[in-house]
């Protein structure tokens, strides 16, 4: 696959940008998340042209670099020419809540195996994991309408995220937004983590709910655990890791 270079075309803010999303994209693959070519991170792009960066419709994450990313506009339109075209179903859920979350510097969906599980359950995330503590304090949920499509459900989404973090698309998968790249792939490996959590402890005794007190204080625990400074610890590695595997992401 030859991909021209953008590094020479784009500011350097938004090649720095398009390096870590694609990373994200390499990192969803390596922890086994991704759904072959049918899910999406995005990452707004600052500046007045109000466009963001999504994948390329027909890779798999693995293939994504920096290059390969699709620049679009709220209109979906290409704002740098590419042979790829974009998912209309991922450009209505990531441009809606771009549109209207001024702090979501990146969105990230999944379909993975637990969290659609956990999805379908009628009870949703369960307080029964320290990981789902982080979750709860901040999530929210939207009832499945099908394959989102059309523009009508977009008002329902942007209501039933409101400004939570951590959004359970039900019958369908996780959804978190972050300030940054980072802090949106390791609330996904948190959210991620509780769904398998779940479903495993599901499959054994009777389950413990973590007291209800301890869950009235998460909201200012996560602002003094990693003082809002997780992602930034856990990215470096992160990267390390994945320039271990393959660093053809960067390019």
């Amino acid at each position: 696959m030859n991909i021209a270079s953008l590094r020479e075309v784009v500011s350097a803010e938004e090649w720095q940008l398009r390096v870590d999303l694609a990373a994200a994209y390499r990192l969803v693959a390596l922890y086994g998340w991704s759904d072959l070519v049918f899910t999406h991170i995005s990452a707004r792009i600052p500046g007045p042209e109000h466009a963001f960066l999504i994948n390329p419709y027909g890779l798999m994450f693995d293939e994504i670099t920096a290059s390969s990313l699709v620049k679009v506009d709220q209109q979906c339109n290409k704002l740098i020419d590419s042979p790829f075209p974009v998912n209309p179903a991922g450009f209505t859920i990531h441009s809606c809540i771009h549109q209207v979350r001024d702090d979501a510097g990146c969105v990230l969906h999944t379909h993975s195996r637990a969290g659609v599980a956990v999805s379908a359950q009628k009870c949703g995330v369960l307080p029964i994991s320290q990981q789902s503590t982080f979750v709860l304090a901040d999530l929210a949920y939207h009832d499945y309408e099908g394959v989102a499509l059309r523009d009508d459900e977009k008002p329902r989404l942007q209501k039933d995220l409101g400004g939570h973090n951590f959004l359970m698309l039900r019958n369908h998968g996780l959804l978190t937004v972050g300030r940054t790249v980072p802090d949106a792939w390791l609330s996904m490996y948190t959210f991620e983590n509780t769904c398998r959590i779940q479903i495993d402890a599901q499959a054994g005794g009777e389950l413990v709910h973590v007291n209800p007190k301890i869950m009235e204080g998460m909201a200012q625990v996560m602002k003094t655990v990693t003082a809002g400074q997780g992602a930034n610890i856990a990215w470096p590695a992160l990267l390390r890791k994945l320039d271990k595997v393959d660093p053809s992401y960067k390019t």
